[in-house]
């Protein structure tokens, strides 16, 4: 089913929509924040310091535990499991980052936590304390899906109840995604298909080639692309310090860009031979209409940091799968959605970020 907007904030581009659809409310942004833009800054730079002030949940009582991930590489995780959960949320964050300064995924835990799921949140491959672990570099999904899986496995062990939802933003929706077609053909012991209901991902990275190149060619995505190059390469000299002799110092020098850090540290490790055929393999575009799980799609039009024609390419792709909620919306940046006093109001909402809320809301409405 896709939604894209109709009263207000969006239009719908079917009339075949179900309960939840037609009830949702619309994203309306703070008249200041109606750029995607000024929404993708403003989250980043003011938001992140002011959203303990505006989430009301507190922080779960995590216990640390680490993983076994496809081909029993460690993941590093926290867990949290309320009295009487009613299901579990796994989910990890984008492009760089941990899980110690991942605040939008830290608000997940929270409001997923006191509304009754237990929460597994963790540190993707050559991540945080994940790459203190291991060396093994990112796979952009291509093992990161499995991981989701493995994850979901161990977790229910743990104690952690079904039914599980894979969870992400950016290119960790990429990574939600794979775990996703990665759930349809569990062969695990531990967990069966039928135990991962599906996922719901905020703006995920669907064609990384395409995306990169639009980034690279403006001067403001430049400075952008320049910013995350530097975080990567910072990952690459750390996993050079903790795991001493797996990197070679003049490959990390040269990887001074996102195409350079996998050019020269990912796609050799992985078996490709070019970026370009890695990324066609791990982008997860075409992946959207064989997904038979439920899957929530939140999107907005005005991402500055994704191709323009990827919203068209993004319709096309869901359109014939009814398995798919695309829910995609003229404003909302890049991870943004921050909702304004009036959007909150309309939606019954006790804090601006609208995306998490709508995502819960749509987790307990496929329970």
């Amino acid at each position: 089913m896709i939604a894209l907007g109709k009263w207000q904030g969006y239009a719908r581009l079917t009339t075949n929509l179900s309960s939840f659809e037609l009830n949702m409310p619309p994203f309306l942004p703070p008249w200041y924040l109606a750029s995607g833009l000024a929404m993708t800054v403003y989250t980043a730079k003011v938001a992140s310091q002011l959203w303990q002030n505006q989430t009301p949940d507190p922080e779960p009582e995590y216990r640390s535990h680490v993983f076994a991930g496809a081909g029993d590489v460690p993941i590093y995780g926290l867990v949290a499991i309320p009295p009487r959960a009613k299901g579990t949320i796994i989910g990890t964050y984008g492009i760089t980052g941990d899980l110690d300064n991942q605040w939008f995924l830290q608000i997940l835990g929270r409001k997923a936590f006191a509304q009754g799921y237990g929460v597994v949140l963790f540190d993707w491959r050559a991540h945080g304390k994940t790459a203190v672990l291991s060396p093994t570099l990112t796979s952009d999904g291509l093992y990161e899906g499995e991981d989701f899986v493995q994850i979901a496995a161990q977790s229910k062990v743990l104690g952690c109840p079904a039914p599980f939802w894979f969870t992400g933003y950016s290119l960790g929706g990429q990574l939600a995604l794979w775990g996703v077609k990665a759930a349809q053909t569990i062969t695990d012991a531990d967990i069966a298909s039928e135990d991962i209901r599906g996922g719901a991902v905020i703006c995920p990275s669907l064609d990384s080639e395409r995306s990169l190149r639009y980034l690279t060619a403006h001067p403001l995505g430049q400075y952008i692309e320049k910013a995350i190059a530097q975080q990567l390469n910072k990952l690459a000299w750390k996993l050079h310090q903790d795991h001493p002799g797996q990197f070679d110092p003049a490959a990390i020098e040269r990887a001074n860009s996102i195409w350079g850090f996998d050019q020269e540290l990912v796609i050799g490790r992985l078996g490709f031979e070019s970026v370009e055929d890695y990324y066609s393999a791990s982008s997860p575009l075409p992946l959207l209409p064989h997904l038979s799980k439920p899957t929530q799609i939140l999107y907005a039009a005005d991402d500055p940091l994704f191709e323009p024609t990827l919203v068209a390419d993004l319709r096309t792709a869901c359109a014939g799968n009814p398995a798919i909620d695309l829910v995609l919306t003229p404003h909302g940046g890049h991870v943004g959605y921050i909702s304004s006093a009036e959007g909150q109001a309309i939606a019954g909402d006790p804090d601006p970020w609208w995306a998490w809320n709508r995502v819960l809301d749509w987790c307990e409405a496929s329970a």
